[in-house]
């Protein structure tokens, strides 16, 4: 395994550069904050996760008005009406009139699952505890993969801080959707995958399978999870070992894999996965992946070149083919502030253990240039 990419310090010069007394807004022009977007429940929701993260770090104090100010925009982001979250907010405080994404209502419930689990303030608790309560009842209705994953995440975590009965059934009715989507073809070697083509975000319902493969005590759900991550792995590694993520124009089967643009999301995702998979097995190829996944923002890429900026805590925008995007948005400033803290975890526990070889090992072992 290569030298791990150097660990740096938190910095949230950034997300407070992008934030107001709202929220953080979505986009960025440059490093600078651009108003005409306004703000999203996608990014407050991950915002409010980074804030638990920088707090086992810089302590709660120095966090707890960002944490705070997120779990207010959730509380008016969620529509009473329909028992569900609205999503695109305007600077004036407006809120923009659709169907809100069922990723954005999976990110919110998975936020405050988190916090549930893991805030230090007791208020906090309570007040995530009760929105995540009255968000349930609708969240059971939710049909894409992606966010049925984020809901199961969300409800695992729940279950952490504050076990419920319908916090359960709801877990596992979601549970139970995500294993049919990949029994029929998770036993194949060349595409485990529910759907015709790879997008964004794509290590998230293999994640959601081994947390709740680890959840319900049920082996075969883990080890679906771990196939399927594996395959993801060794799809997405170069063949010098570096991450090399599926592209913006995705990946369909039998196609070619698109190269570019590359989104910080994908990195990120794969660590989580692979944390959660080091978690359940206790492998050092988990631990690899994540650090591999850590190093891509590092200049460890198709490019050599940083799709992060660690002294103000910023992310850019991508890795496209004339080198990296240089605005500065929030999801891919905090998908670096959240890989970063999770390395730094990983890297305070104690080693891993050997494994069998991978569908991921055998795949690389066998592949040519």
């Amino acid at each position: 395994m290569p030298e791990p990419a150097p660990l740096h310090p938190v910095s949230r010069a950034h997300l407070e550069a992008l934030s107001d007394e709202v929220g953080v807004m979505q986009h960025a022009i440059g490093s600078r904050p651009d108003p005409a977007h306004g703000y999203c429940t996608d990014d407050v929701a991950r915002a409010l996760e980074v804030d638990l993260l920088h707090g086992n770090e810089l302590g709660w104090d120095a966090v707890a008005d960002s944490a705070w100010r997120a779990m207010r925009f959730l509380e008016v982001a969620f529509d009473e009406t329909v028992g569900r979250f609205r999503n695109f907010r305007g600077v004036d405080g407006s809120w923009v009139v659709e169907t809100a994404s069922e990723d954005s209502q999976g990110r919110a419930m998975l936020a405050l699952g988190e916090t549930i689990a893991a805030a230090p303030d007791a208020a906090m608790v309570d007040a995530a505890g009760s929105l995540f309560e009255r968000a349930l009842p609708s969240a059971r209705g939710v049909t894409f993969m992606r966010a049925q994953a984020s809901m199961m995440l969300g409800c695992d975590r729940a279950m952490v801080g504050a076990p419920s009965e319908a916090t359960d059934a709801a877990y596992r009715l979601l549970a139970d959707r995500l294993r049919s989507r990949f029994e029929p073809v998770a036993s194949s070697p060349d595409w485990p995958w529910p759907e015709p083509r790879l997008t964004y975000e794509n290590a998230r319902p293999a994640r959601a399978l081994i947390v709740s493969g680890r959840y319900l005590d049920d082996p075969s759900r883990v080890d679906t999870g771990l196939h399927v991550l594996d395959w993801l792995i060794a799809s997405q590694t170069a063949h010098d070992g570096h991450l090399s993520p599926v592209g913006n124009g995705w990946w369909p089967r039998g196609g070619e894999k698109a190269r570019f643009d590359q989104q910080p999301i994908e990195a990120t995702a794969t660590l989580l996965a692979a944390e959660s998979a080091h978690d359940a097995t206790g492998y050092a190829r988990y631990r690899e992946a994540m650090e591999q996944s850590y190093a891509w923002f590092l200049g460890a890429n198709d490019l050599g070149v940083d799709v992060a900026d660690p002294g103000r805590g910023a992310g850019f925008d991508g890795l496209t083919p004339r080198g990296v995007n240089t605005n500065q948005g929030a999801e891919s400033t905090l998908m670096w502030l959240t890989a970063l803290e999770h390395i730094r975890g990983v890297r305070a526990d104690g080693p891993s253990v050997p494994a069998t070889p991978s569908v991921a090992d055998q795949l690389l072992a066998t592949s040519t240039p």
